[in-house]
């Protein structure tokens, strides 16, 4: 949860850094993990704060990325099986919004999530480079709708009120949003894959 007057500067940070884990991911994990370390715990740090505390709300978020980046950074495998959880934990909100218009049940996502662990463990470098395409792209679809909503563009108003990260649902029900996303995840998937091979 950030002031309104934070929306477009991070969003465009969203999509920069969402650009850099979709097509450098694999090569700049550390710094990847950073970045994702920092968006959660800004996230969760901020919404901790009263609506009406903006100072509350920036300096919250900004020790609790501090924090989370720091966290991701020094647990590199920890990372790795977390990369894999919040792919899965994706995938399953994914599709639940497309077959139920609706939050998937707890249980549903634990599985996913402890598949999704279980796999970036055994596969590192696959995983790494699928999650990180993937997970970079929907960053930069988030990234790119908080821009639009704080420019009035998406038909309504401009945000006026605190503005909350929802990474999981940006267009809840539009088919376009998931195309969008599998099309960016391969398209990052196959420019990471091709700069892992020159590298060897």
């Amino acid at each position: 949860m950030l002031p309104r007057v934070y929306v477009l500067p991070v969003g465009v940070l969203l999509v920069l850094g969402g650009a850099l884990a979709c097509f450098a991911g694999h090569r700049l994990f550390r710094i990847v993990l950073g970045i994702y370390g920092f968006i959660l715990g800004a996230m969760l740090a901020s919404s901790m704060m009263g609506v009406s505390n903006a100072v509350g709300m920036v300096v919250a978020a900004f020790v609790g990325g501090l924090a989370g980046s720091l966290v991701l950074i020094f647990a590199y495998f920890v990372g790795i099986a977390l990369v894999g959880a919040g792919l899965g934990a994706l995938v399953a909100h994914l599709i639940s919004s497309q077959v139920r218009a609706a939050d998937p049940p707890a249980l549903a996502v634990v599985i996913a999530s402890v598949i999704g662990a279980l796999g970036a463990m055994f596969l590192q470098r696959y995983v790494i480079i699928v999650s990180t395409a993937f997970a970079g792209a929907w960053t930069i679809i988030v990234g790119a709708f908080a821009v639009a909503r704080s420019r009035g563009a998406l038909g309504g108003r401009p945000v006026v009120d605190p503005w909350i990260l929802y990474p999981f649902s940006p267009a809840s029900g539009e088919v376009w949003v998931v195309v969008a996303w599998v099309a960016l995840g391969l398209i990052g998937t196959v420019v990471q894959l091709s700069l892992a091979r020159r590298r060897r």
